[in-house]
């Protein structure tokens, strides 16, 4: 196999559900977004919106919304001091939305782990701001109408960090010649 550095880092990278309550510095935030703006999107779009979230009382808002669509009592965001939201737009009007915006995340994670950080996608966003109070908070964040949510990142220091790869399974991939 070929070593390099950036291939070590996407194969040792895991999602992290235990934070530190420390919040990162600006540096290591404005680092994981600007990753996120690099991400490609089709046709060089740029459609996604990326929202972080650093505010303890937001965060508690974006909590009790998510475990709405969770079902379970405890924190989504897994005690994340930073919660990165990633809002494209509607599909019916942009058919590159979740792909443009999955990729965005993917991005952010990866240079989340790059520079030291953990961090775990979170689903339901959708969910959350397809309802009123979600579309309330869309406006209160200053983001244009008809966009949805597309997905989150719990973003900051790990408490722990899972040493067990799953392994792969077989014949993931298939080469043709």
């Amino acid at each position: 196999m070929i070593e390099n550095a950036i291939l070590d880092a996407l194969k040792s990278r895991r999602s992290i559900r235990r934070y530190q309550p420390t919040q990162i510095t600006d540096q290591e935030l404005q680092a994981v977004l600007e990753a996120g703006t690099f991400a490609p999107t089709g046709k060089g779009f740029q459609d996604p919106w990326i929202v972080a979230v650093q505010n303890p009382e937001l965060i508690a808002r974006l909590t009790a919304m998510n475990k709405v669509f969770w079902g379970l009592d405890t924190d989504p965001y897994y005690g994340a001091p930073t919660i990165v939201l990633v809002f494209g737009s509607d599909p019916a009007k942009w058919s590159n939305s979740l792909y443009d915006g999955a990729l965005v995340l993917g991005n952010m994670m990866n240079a989340a782990h790059a520079i030291g950080l953990g961090s775990c996608w979170i689903n339901r966003e959708r969910e959350m701001f397809a309802t009123e109070e979600g579309k309330q908070l869309m406006r209160e964040l200053g983001l244009p109408d008809g966009l949805i949510g597309i997905g989150a990142l719990s973003l900051g220091y790990p408490a722990s960090f899972p040493q067990r790869v799953k392994p792969r399974k077989e014949n993931y991939f298939r080469i043709v010649k």
